[in-house]
């Protein structure tokens, strides 16, 4: 059976449906997180990241601020557009300024994308949790290539460290983590002092390393750029296994399930968990989340993150408060 619109039912359906577009224009803005980036060896693009970043801006919701596309290495800006580009974070942080002795935590957030792909975010199951959570960019192959991400990974901790203070957060509690090629970043400027030390700053200084599934060996792009083929593995300098010693920050290795898993991930961070504990370090874990992959292990991830946080800030305080006892004894 066929239908017809008269003139005037065209002139209705017209506006109907002018009326339904304004409506998603101004209602249908996404309100969930990005997906996490890709990290596989095809280095299939997530996002766009050659687009220009916007000018700083200063939100404020359910009484948390957003200040976007913070610059922090100041030093590039001026003479490199990539870096200019690439090398701003999201800070987000309670509005209110907490009490001396009551500052906040901050969890530096390092976004996947196989070191080639993605674009900061701030973790929605991180919001609305007490702690601030710096969302860092970072310069991206084949634009560059190692260390390049490496080194802006650590000048956004350290940027971190030096300024996290000045917004009520507690230099003391950082704690840095990050998914999939972010995780990555975690264990080499974690376990890696050299990184962090043209900063002023030592990788000890951190509170705690949350790595989701990330490299354990030196990361694939890493070999791509030497021509080695991605089933490869290498061991070297630029590996968070090359690294592991005694007195590193507390570390939480999360991954998917092994049999889900991108190849040799969970074995990767299973031997990385052993050999710090060859190592002396006590404080080693090492979580396997049955029954998800890559991408799916991301939620249950931030769950661990929380309570790790939250289990070694009273920890923290019990030591420091055990220490002001002995003082005024």
């Amino acid at each position: 059976m066929k239908y017809t619109l008269s003139p005037v039912g065209l002139w209705v359906a017209l506006g109907l449906g002018a009326f339904l577009l304004a409506s998603l224009e101004v209602h249908g803005q996404p309100t969930a997180d990005p997906p996490a980036a890709k990290d596989d060896a095809t280095g299939q693009a997530a996002a766009d990241t050659h687009e220009t970043q916007p000018a700083p801006a200063r939100t404020e919701e359910y009484g948390y601020v957003t200040e976007r596309n913070v610059g922090y290495r100041p030093d590039l800006a001026e003479t490199d557009a990539y870096a200019a580009e690439r090398c701003v974070l999201d800070l987000y942080y309670p509005a209110a300024r907490p009490v001396v002795d009551r500052k906040f935590p901050t969890v530096v957030w390092f976004h996947g994308g196989g070191l080639r792909n993605g674009n900061k975010w701030v973790p929605q199951p991180l919001k609305l949790e007490g702690v601030a959570v710096v969302a860092v960019n970072y310069r991206l192959y084949p634009a560059v290539k190692s260390p390049v991400y490496i080194e802006d990974a650590a000048a956004a901790v350290a940027w971190t460290l030096d300024h996290i203070a000045d917004y009520g957060g507690d230099p003391d509690a950082v704690y840095v983590a990050g998914h999939s090629a972010g995780g990555y970043l975690t264990s080499m400027v974690g376990l890696d002092p050299r990184w962090l030390e043209p900063h002023g700053h030592h990788p000890d200084q951190l509170a705690g390393l949350v790595p989701y599934s990330g490299h354990a060996i030196t990361h694939f792009t890493v070999r791509e750029e030497r021509g080695i083929d991605g089933k490869q593995p290498i061991v070297d300098d630029l590996a968070p296994l090359y690294h592991v010693r005694p007195d590193a920050p507390p570390l939480v290795l999360i991954t998917g399930d092994r049999d889900l898993e991108l190849l040799g991930r969970y074995e990767e961070n299973a031997y990385l968990f052993r050999m710090m504990k060859v190592a002396g370090h006590e404080r080693t874990e090492l979580h396997e989340l049955d029954g998800h992959n890559h991408t799916e292990m991301v939620a249950p991830a931030h769950t661990i993150l929380k309570k790790f946080i939250r289990a070694n800030e009273k920890q923290r305080k019990r030591i420091d408060s055990e220490l002001i006892d002995e003082d005024a004894r």
